[in-house]
């Protein structure tokens, strides 16, 4: 176990880094275990937020969860607490900052186009 103070995770976004690198992490994995095994999972979820507000670790913490890495969840509610039997999901992840970044580089007139995707991603 590392001894080593836990430090803000300032821009990042995925779960994996939050863990390998010892960055605080807010658990909400009991909210997730909840919102996965309720009887109502045939629904759709909009994840709606602000900015800034957290919304690509969580869908990261989703990915790692449905990838069946237990081990990443040791220390938080649903690796200890649940009866979470961690199955693994195929998972689409499709990152669309991802696409802006890469317009930027390649001209103005792609990025422009990319430009429209930036404000949902």
């Amino acid at each position: 176990m590392n001894n080593q103070p836990k430090q803000l995770g300032l821009n990042y976004s995925i779960f994996e880094d939050f863990i390998k690198e010892n960055r605080i992490y807010i658990d909400k994995t009991e909210h997730i275990y909840n919102l996965i095994t309720a009887p109502d999972i045939k629904h759709f979820y909009f994840v709606s937020r602000p900015r800034r507000f957290g919304k690509s670790l969580f869908i990261s913490t989703l990915k790692e969860l449905f990838a069946g890495r237990k081990e990443l969840f040791n220390e938080y509610w649903i690796g200890k607490n649940s009866t979470y039997d961690w199955p693994q999901h195929p998972v689409i992840h499709l990152d669309f900052g991802a696409c802006v970044k890469s317009a930027q580089k390649k001209g103005p007139a792609l990025s422009k186009y990319w430009a429209l995707f930036a404000l949902f991603a």
